[in-house]
């Protein structure tokens, strides 16, 4: 478990200047007005889906898999937009990691933490199953405003990255633990605390059963909050975060435990939670990362890609 940014002079190592200075340059922007932020975003998005043509083609066909019902017009739509939100992603990333406590509250608002506050108070953990939303990091710094919790990460290979995201991702929330350290998962849930998880990325045909997302039929997902769940003695509380229509702010809410989860099939349980996922995203389908390759890992070893 990390419970701190751990610096080293070797980050200063002449290799990592060029990032050093990218990351000051990036630190500088968050003093602007959140409306200048985000108007820079949107272009940074135009301009990342005019060169960014592999990201094109994953997000175009992403769509394609999810949304067959809608017209080739509504859905580069959708991309257009979403590539702009996520140019807007990269500023609420500096705000998450560098704005003081006081301005995060100037921009926050949040629905449902009593459903936190009355799972802990009942004895148990609290899994927040939250979505890979562009703006996932200030949700996790406006949540930690009221109720520190343990994120869920995956350790970057850059150790700069790493220490700035830690550094970042500690501000207002107790420590981070790997995605593969089940046993620490467990011990923090039994305290019991809350920790942040997210199902809807692809992790190889090892860890998963394929099952439905929105239209895709066999979706690699993984059952990992059944075993949180079960072994923590922890409820599941969705999660979600957005950027407000008027880009002026965040909300974010907290639903109500879920009732009877885990159950006696952990495929069931994976198919429930898929479909809360889609709810999340059909919130604001413009706000949800398909810039990633959900759909990589097929049935079979021999299944063509569908990217």
């Amino acid at each position: 478990m990390v419970e701190k940014a751990q610096f080293s002079t070797h980050l200063y190592h002449p290799k990592y200047w060029p990032l050093w200075f990218g990351i000051g340059l990036m630190r500088l922007t968050q003093i602007l007005p959140l409306s200048i932020q985000m108007k820079l975003g949107s272009l940074i998005g135009r301009l990342a889906k005019a060169v960014m043509g592999s990201r094109v083609h994953t997000a175009k066909r992403n769509l394609e898999l999810c949304f067959p019902e809608m017209s080739p017009s509504e859905r580069q739509d959708l991309l257009k937009r979403n590539f702009e939100e996520t140019g807007k992603a990269i500023f609420d990333t500096i705000n998450a990691w560098w704005w003081s406590d006081a301005k995060i509250q100037r921009h926050m608002s949040i629905k449902g933490q009593e459903h936190v506050e009355k799972t802990l108070a009942d004895g148990h953990g609290v899994i927040l199953f939250a979505v890979h939303c562009l703006p996932l990091e200030m949700g996790a710094r406006i949540f930690g405003q009221f109720q520190p919790g343990v994120g869920v990460y995956r350790p970057h290979n850059n150790p700069v990255m790493e220490y700035l995201q830690v550094k970042g991702r500690l501000r207002s929330n107790k420590a981070l633990v790997s995605k593969r350290d089940l046993r620490k998962m467990v011990r923090c849930l039994r305290s019991p605390d809350v920790i942040w998880y997210t199902a809807d990325q692809d992790f190889g045909r090892s860890s998963a059963t394929f099952i439905p997302f929105f239209a895709m039929q066999e979706a690699a997902t993984i059952t990992g909050a059944t075993t949180l769940a079960r072994l923590g003695k922890a409820k599941v509380l969705p999660f979600s975060v957005v950027r407000n229509a008027d880009d002026k702010g965040y909300t974010i809410e907290i639903m109500p435990a879920l009732d009877n989860f885990p159950g006696e099939d952990e495929i069931a349980d994976a198919k429930r939670g898929n479909k809360i996922i889609e709810g999340i995203i059909e919130r604001e389908p413009s706000q949800y990362m398909w810039l990633h390759r959900r759909f990589k890992t097929r049935p079979n070893k021999d299944d063509p890609s569908v990217y």
